[in-house]
C-alpha cells in the first residue's frame, strides 16, 4: 500500500513561484511513476507533469519551460517547482502514484494512489 501527502500550495501573485511536495510512504519501491494532475474550477482534471522510477520526465505543453518535476529518493518525495505562474494555473493540484507489482509467473497487479490535493491560487 502506498500513501501520498501533498503540501506547498497557497496564494501567489502572477509571475511568482511555488514549490509543491508529494511525500510517499508505504511500499514505495513498487511505484512506477509519480504524476502531478490539476483540476481548475469547473474544468476537468489534466496531467501537469510526470516522473518515472528511472528518472524520465514528461510535461504538459502548457507548463513546459515554467514547471520542473524532480525527486529526492532518500526522502521518498517528488517536487513540482512552478515558476512564472499565471492565473490560469489556478487549480487544485493532486499527486498520483502508479504502482506496479510483478509476481511469480509474470502476473501483474497495478493500482493508483491519490493524495488529498493542495490548492494553488494565482492572482492577477
Amino acid at each position: 500500500q502506498v500513501q501520498l501527502v501533498e503540501s506547498g500550495g497557497g496564494l501567489v501573485q502572477a509571475g511568482g513561484s511555488l514549490r509543491l511536495s508529494c511525500a510517499a510512504s508505504g511500499s514505495t519501491f513498487n511505484i512506477h511513476t509519480i504524476v502531478w494532475y490539476r483540476q481548475p474550477p469547473g474544468k476537468q482534471r489534466e496531467l501537469v507533469a510526470a516522473i518515472s522510477s528511472g528518472g524520465s520526465t514528461n510535461y504538459a505543453d502548457s507548463v513546459k519551460g515554467r514547471f520542473t518535476i524532480s525527486r529526492d529518493n532518500a526522502k521518498n518525495t517528488v517536487y513540482l517547482q512552478m515558476n512564472s505562474l499565471k492565473p490560469e494555473d489556478t487549480a487544485v493540484y493532486y499527486c498520483n502514484a502508479h504502482v506496479i507489482v510483478v509476481v511469480t509467473g509474470g502476473l501483474v497487479s497495478q493500482y493508483d494512489s491519490w493524495g488529498q490535493g493542495t490548492q494553488v491560487t494565482v492572482s492577477s
